[in-house]
């Protein structure tokens, strides 16, 4: 019996074991990572198929300054916002996607390592190297944060989406442009490469991608994206790759919001991605539905008082959720009827990732916390991790049905708009210190801006001089552009010989010789140059006369005509040998019939052969070093003004010489106000405007902003200069540039004694609050600074 018992229990064995192979066999094959990726087909043009029917496009927008606008800024913006949220009507369904998202080293190590060249100045470069990757390491650029909109319609087919896509892509895009966001439209191969940083967190792997390495290999688009595994082990987290995350929804139980919500959320120093899938509803469906509820409402309300009169109470007495519940939905309803309001679904997802489970915990307890301060709450998907990561994808498609009403003006207070950052990924990205609201590396080219025109301004020890050489030095370690200076102070020219530049010495007593009259055939765009060297020269005599009224119309006239005389045997055959100089023009001068002509000729005789002879000889000195610093200090009042004019005007020389050559100079003047001066004034703006189009880049350092705007002439500088380094203003001086620059209260304080390398930048449109502690143990900062004890030091 026993035996057989012991038969029957192995067929029965053998029976289950091949009723399971059979399962095996005749199941569906075992899902893989690519499987769990909700899209059908990514199209080169940036178009996806998510489902059947439902397609998207996907848009990446630049942050603008929200936080740090004046009130009346920050209404407009939201009302801006407000407008843009109900372009959105009940058939387009879109998604803000966050994603602060942790860099590899490499990527930023291309943008701040400065590589070696074998020359002698490797040390420096690997010091300043150094320094750029301390600097980066006290912010969270290790954090690569990107903003998304993405938006999907309902479709029949790909032929069919695709034009409405194309216009709402258009009806967008104008939308952000009003707001003054920069947008970018991602094409297939872009969208691809930020599933990709989703997926690779981990990160280590590149993305790899050619639309030509479908068809052969018989791959799709999800094969080059899909991580190397998913795991949801317990229903409250995931492993993708070697990262752990967990997804968690905000739910939003505060009756009034703060526009600081996402904010807080995007300030987190850990890797994260933060959602908002929204929804339109039909607003004749949602005054329906509200009207509905207010009749139920009512309804419960007279049954709560039948109540009460049968059993003797006060019939005004209901419960107080009735009370509540009616008034804010006639609220409500009121709002969607007679305000610019819409009615919106909204799915707020935060997805926490770390290395770690106890760090993901940590993490996760600050986003909660976060949401708590906002008297929300973040609530865990319990085993919805999987819809919840693939929610979290850039693909506008939610999985997660949990679902808030909110008004336009309820979901507009989510403002995607913080701070935004001046990190550009150049060769030529220069280093201008730490924004000063997140700590982050402001890393910005100048020869990217319309107009790459320079100020910087600031009163005296805020460090204005340091700051000029400072890029000077990131200048000549990273591009191989022409530095020329024109230097008053006799500052600069510790760094420029530890850089192997060339120090011109002006004065007196010196044998190095600058000729103001030197020219060459490039000087002008016009067939005759003489006609901007004429101006020059016109503004040197103004200089040399002295007089209060300048010159006078039959002066300039004698001036002019002495001038092309002085230069036709020049042109005629331009051999250095007879370049002119003062004495010619002086002796030109002499030959005119006019008084005027010899009015203006004594007073240029003590230039010529007076004790102030120092400009009266031809240029001795090879300007053909790329670093190249002109020493005026020994010149003096009485010829200073007079030197930065003739240095100007080298400079202008050597910019048409590079122009042809296809490089660029970059001209620093210390002491710029000097130049605004008189007749002085009208060529430096000339100058000023012609820089740009010759491939000069020019920086004027001042501490007098009053004279840069003393005339509407002079304000040309000030308004061609699309860059402007603020250090420590005057009282006087704050509110000159908050009215020409529209500069905030906020912004202001940041120029309000301020301490050295503190203030503000503007940079095309942007503003940014920088601080700047260059490190003082270091050979660049010895050869920098200008305060007496360091010096000494």
């Amino acid at each position: 019996m026993s035996t057989e018992k012991r038969k029957l229990t192995r067929a029965e064995r053998k029976l289950i074991e091949a009723a399971i192979a059979r399962a095996n066999q005749t199941d569906k094959k075992q899902l893989s990572a690519q499987d769990s990726i909700p899209y059908q087909r990514m199209f080169p043009d940036g178009i996806c198929r998510v489902t059947d029917t439902f397609y998207t496009k996907t848009i990446q927008y630049q942050d603008i300054n929200y936080q740090l606008s004046q009130n009346e800024d920050k209404t407009a913006i939201f009302e801006g916002w407000c407008d843009f949220l109900n372009y959105f009507d009940s058939s387009i369904r879109f998604q803000l996607s966050f994603l602060n998202l942790t860099a590899s080293r490499d990527s930023y190590a291309n943008s701040i390592n400065i590589p070696p060249q074998g020359d002698e100045f490797d040390s420096i470069r690997a010091e300043y190297t150094e320094m750029l990757q301390n600097q980066l390491a006290k912010g969270n650029n290790g954090l690569i944060k990107t903003k998304y909109l993405t938006f999907g319609i309902e479709a029949t087919s790909l032929k069919a989406a695709k034009p409405r896509l194309e216009r709402i892509e258009t009806d967008v895009i104008n939308n952000f442009k009003r707001l003054g966001v920069v947008v970018e439209p991602l094409n297939g191969k872009e969208r691809l490469r930020v599933l990709h940083q989703i997926f690779h967190m981990d990160g280590q792997e590149p993305f790899q991608f050619s639309w030509d390495w479908l068809a052969p290999s018989g791959l799709s688009t999800k094969d080059f994206i899909a991580p190397s595994s998913f795991s949801f082990p317990n229903g409250k987290t995931f492993c993708m790759g070697k990262k752990f995350g967990a997804v968690s929804f905000v739910q939003i139980l505060a009756p009034e919001l703060n526009d600081r919500m996402l904010a807080d959320f995007l300030d987190m120093e850990s890797s994260l991605i933060v959602n908002l899938h929204i929804q339109s509803v039909d607003q004749v469906s949602a005054i329906k539905t509200i009207k509905r509820k207010i009749t139920d409402l009512d309804r419960a309300k007279i049954e709560e008082q039948k109540k009460a009169v049968r059993s003797g109470y006060d019939m005004d007495i209901i419960p107080s959720d009735l009370a509540t519940y009616g008034i804010e939905a006639k609220k409500l309803l009121q709002d969607l009827q007679s305000r610019n309001e819409r009615m919106f679904l909204l799915t707020f997802l935060v997805l926490n990732t770390a290395d770690s489970q106890r760090q993901l915990a940590n993490n996760v307890f600050q986003a909660s916390s976060i949401a708590q301060k906002h008297n929300c709450q973040l609530t865990r998907l319990d085993f919805q991790q999987e819809e919840g990561l693939m929610s979290s994808l850039p693909l506008g498609y939610n999985q997660i049905e949990i679902q808030r009403g909110l008004t336009t003006s309820s979901v507009a207070i989510f403002v995607p708009f913080t701070t935004q950052e001046l990190f550009q990924d150049g060769r030529e990205a220069l280093y201008y210190g730490l924004n000063a609201l997140s700590n982050n590396l402001i890393m910005v080219d100048r020869k990217l801006l319309k107009n790459p025109n320079g100020l910087i301004l600031g009163t005296p020890g805020s460090g204005k001089s340091f700051s000029a050489k400072r890029e000077i030095s990131n200048v000549f370690l990273v591009t191989n552009d022409d530095v020329l200076i024109c230097d008053p102070e006799d500052e600069y020219a510790p760094l420029v010989i530890r850089l192997g530049g060339q120090v011109v010495k002006i004065s007196p007593t010196s044998n190095q010789y600058v000729n103001p009259m030197d020219i060459n055939l490039n000087y002008s765009d016009d067939d005759n140059p003489l006609a901007l060297k004429a101006d020059f020269i016109l503004s040197l005599c103004d200089i040399v006369v002295g007089s209060k009224d300048g010159l006078q119309p039959v002066e300039k006239t004698v001036i002019d005509r002495a001038v092309r005389n002085v230069y036709r045997p020049y042109l005629a055959d331009p051999d250095p040998e007879k370049m002119p100089i003062l004495q010619d023009l002086y002796d030109e001068l002499l030959r005119q019939p006019e008084p005027e002509a010899k009015r203006v000729a004594a007073a240029l005789e003590l230039y010529v052969t007076g004790s102030l002879n120092v400009f009266n000889h031809r240029t001795n000195v090879e300007l053909e070093n790329r670093l190249v610093c002109f020493n005026i200090k020994e010149l003096g009042k009485q010829l200073k003004q007079l030197g930065m004019l003739v240095i100007q005007d080298q400079v202008w020389n050597r910019v048409t010489v590079n122009r042809a050559a296809g490089k660029t100079t970059r001209y620093y003047c210390d002491e710029f106000h000097l130049l605004l001066k008189g007749e002085l004034a009208s060529w430096s703006v000339e100058i000023w405007k012609r820089f740009r189009k010759w491939g000069g880049i020019p920086t004027g350092i001042t501490q007098n902003i009053k004279d840069l705007l003393a005339s509407r002439e002079i304000e040309n500088i000030f308004e061609n200069s699309d860059f402007i380094y603020m250090l420590n203003q005057a009282s006087g001086d704050r509110q000159i540039l908050a009215k020409q620059l529209n500069i905030s209260p906020h912004q202001l304080s940041y120029v309000t004694h301020s301490g050295e390398g503190e203030g503000l930048l503007f940079y095309g449109n942007v503003i940014l609050p920088f601080l700047d502690r260059f490190p003082k143990d270091t050979e660049l900062y010895r050869i920098m600074t200008t305060k007496p004890q360091e010096v000494s030091a």
